[in-house]
């Protein structure tokens, strides 16, 4: 039996996700909307897949610009967030104004955020109401120290970095 999409949504809820932007910027505009739907794919070569609302006004705009920046959000930029989701009303263009981008790129990148990586949509499946882009990337910026600004039970929580790192090839508990 298929789960009501309402339960659905209620059990995706209490999946904590990072918080992102992505933009894009090319022939077909600038824009940028809040996202929690991304994912590593692989490291060989570096992918990520990104999931975005068939039904947003961007979507086509990503597609079409075809280059993107995902740009992992800190705990201190929830407003960000907010602008990006377009729950306070200010309006795209003016979202760029701000004295929050890195203008060196092609596409719009935030001078801070934690990790910030650039590439190329190569793929994109249809899959429900949204649509899975998979992105080649071929810059990544990360920055050190700070608070990661996850969505959970949803709201927006600051979560630190307090536990110190595992090895690599350790156990973990």
């Amino acid at each position: 039996m298929t789960p009501d999409p309402s339960q659905f949504r209620e059990a995706m809820a209490h999946l904590p996700a990072a918080v992102n932007i992505l933009t894009t910027d090319g022939p077909n505009g600038r824009c940028g909307i809040t996202v929690s739907a991304v994912c590593s794919v692989t490291d060989a070569p570096p992918t990520v897949l990104v999931c975005v609302n068939r039904g947003s006004a961007m979507h086509d705009v990503f597609r079409a610009n075809g280059r993107v920046c995902v740009n992992v959000l800190g705990g201190a930029q929830q407003e960000l967030a907010l602008h990006f989701a377009g729950a306070t009303k200010v309006p795209m263009a003016e979202r760029f104004t701000w004295d929050v981008w890195d203008r060196a790129h092609d596409v719009p990148v935030l001078k801070d955020a934690l990790v910030s990586v650039i590439g190329t949509i190569t793929d994109a499946v249809p899959m429900g109401s949204h649509s899975v882009l998979f992105v080649d990337i071929e810059q990544i910026r990360t920055r050190s120290g700070g608070q990661s600004l996850v969505y959970f039970n949803r709201a927006f929580h600051r979560l630190d970095a307090t536990s110190p790192r595992v090895p690599e090839g350790s156990a973990q508990p």
